[in-house]
């Protein structure tokens, strides 16, 4: 292993701890995540400078995809919620929702899958932070759709 490979690692470690601090914050206290949000979308700009170092050393393009996914996600979450004040969510609309989703998991994906080529635990301990990152995102969105007795 070397150190862009240990670079990969805690450049997905941390997109996935961020993710999670974010979702946790969203579920418990909703008004501040909203407010303070964009910083994770922000994470893509050095998510890319990460991949462009791997994408210039040399690196297989499992390696440096994912960055460029998350900056790409990150910009299309930055105009969509903060620029343009869209409301998708509730109710759904597909035109924002598919690429949003299709762009979060693909990143998702490509911080994921290569820490196989590295070391199978790692494949096993970022399931593990996935699976919590999902589960305080799907739930800090159950929280705060309105409910139908409310209508």
């Amino acid at each position: 292993m070397d150190t862009l490979d240990r670079l990969f690692i805690i450049t997905s470690f941390t997109i996935s701890l961020a993710l999670i601090a974010h979702f946790a914050l969203r579920k418990w206290r909703f008004e501040t995540a909203v407010k303070y949000g964009w910083w994770v979308y922000l994470l893509g700009l050095p998510a890319a400078a990460v991949s462009l170092a791997l994408l210039l050393a040399g690196k297989a393009w499992y390696f440096w995809l994912g960055g460029f996914l998350y900056l790409a996600w990150a910009v299309f979450g930055l105009v969509v919620e903060y620029g343009l004040k869209i409301e998708w969510r509730s109710p759904i609309r597909p035109a924002v929702f598919i690429p949003y989703i299709v762009l979060y998991l693909a990143m998702q994906m490509f911080y994921w899958f290569p820490l196989a080529r590295l070391t199978r635990l790692l494949v096993y301990v970022y399931a593990g932070l996935y699976v919590l990152a999902t589960w305080l995102n799907v739930t800090s969105h159950q929280k705060n759709v309105p409910s139908i007795e409310a209508k």
